[in-house]
């Protein structure tokens, strides 16, 4: 399975997830606080809530944020109702893209997807178009200089994942959703950090485009990133190595 979710990677390994932190927790805030309004706010018995948190657990979000998410959602929150949307379509060179998204309006979240994709050259598509092409899973990475991957292969096999990975110096660790939290939560009592961990959306098949196609590829995925309703993109994209080379 190595190398199925090459996309997630190499985000994290370039800095991207860094660089826009700040965008990362309103969105990990607004997940907790919808998770806590619609299942309560008790992670034991909310298992939306638990994984929500442990996602922001995993990009060092403070504590305080993550309770004053909680309260608001819990409280605050009482009367709002959010909805779980899914979009999808093709980005240039005929790239399949999921768009995700949680929203307390419906219209205004369709009109800015259809919006930035067909801006930038990409299309919506009717559901179900590209979604068979996809697998939801649990991806947890680490960095290989630090841990030895057998220790980590025999943590995460016996927290019930499903696979580990070492490539381009990350080790990847694969669960079902189901199973995400369960073994994030072994492998941190284990004493290892993660780099990232996320549930992804991650293709069977990838396509490699040149580099002028694969930037425009990626500006659609920035741009959607940036919308306040977007929780996350996923694309069966695999950059082509000179990627990141400078021209």
């Amino acid at each position: 399975m190595s190398g199925h979710s090459k996309w997630a990677t190499i985000k994290h390994k370039k800095g991207v997830a860094d660089q826009k932190r700040g965008q990362k927790f309103t969105k990990l805030i607004k997940e907790i606080s919808v998770a806590a309004k619609m299942g309560g706010a008790d992670p034991a018995t909310n298992a939306a809530l638990r994984t929500a948190i442990l996602k922001a657990r995993a990009e060092n979000m403070p504590k305080d944020n993550i309770e004053r998410a909680i309260k608001k959602g819990s409280g605050e929150m009482k009367d709002a109702v959010f909805y779980e949307l899914t979009y999808e379509g093709y980005a240039p060179g005929g790239v399949a893209m999921i768009v995700d998204t949680l929203t307390d309006n419906k219209n205004r979240t369709a009109a800015d997807v259809r919006s930035t994709l067909t801006k930038l050259g990409g299309s919506l598509g009717a559901t179900g178009c590209v979604s068979y092409m996809f697998q939801t899973k649990g991806v947890i990475t680490y960095d290989a200089s630090k841990y030895s991957e057998e220790d980590i292969f025999n943590a995460a096999l016996e927290a019930g994942a499903e696979d580990v990975s070492n490539e381009d110096g990350t080790i990847e660790v694969t669960t079902s959703p189901a199973d995400f939290a369960t073994v994030l939560e072994a492998l941190q009592t284990a004493g290892f950090e993660q780099e990232s961990a996320d549930i992804n959306k991650i293709a069977d098949n990838m396509v490699k485009l040149d580099k002028e196609k694969a930037q425009k590829v990626m500006n659609i995925v920035e741009r959607l990133e940036d919308l306040d309703d977007v929780q996350m993109v996923s694309t069966n994209l695999e950059l082509p190595d000179d990627f990141y080379d400078e021209d």
